[in-house]
């Protein structure tokens, strides 16, 4: 085996010319069985799981169970029907490409 791998895990395109001025890169923990809810964010998310599961589905899509090193994608403005931690919780890095002036912004509408 060499000694450094690399692997792409997510190439995702992004629509349009995005005006990406900065990455805001949180550590986010969900509690066991915490349901996010329905939710908007108002920029594009990239996501990468470091420990638990989570039941992710973007409203449409179909429903999937990530783990850690699963990552996942969040298209600005897409309505995320489903974040929710399973029995053992779910820690995440979420990367916010945001615009000059921009603060990472979350909404919950109602369903």
């Amino acid at each position: 085996m060499p000694p450094i791998t690399r692997t792409v895990l997510l190439d995702q395109p992004l629509p349009a010319a995005h005006p990406t001025q900065r990455v805001e890169i949180r550590r986010i923990t969900i509690a066991p069985g915490e349901v996010a809810g329905l939710h908007v964010h108002n920029g594009p998310v990239f996501g990468a799981v470091e420990r638990g599961s989570v039941v992710y589905r973007i409203e449409g899509g179909p429903e999937s169970v990530l783990g850690p090193g699963d990552v996942f994608y969040e298209p600005e403005g897409a309505r995320i029907a489903r974040f929710d931690a399973r029995d053992d919780g779910v820690t995440f890095l979420g990367y916010f490409l945001l615009a000059d002036g921009l603060a990472a912004e979350i909404e919950f509408p109602d369903a």
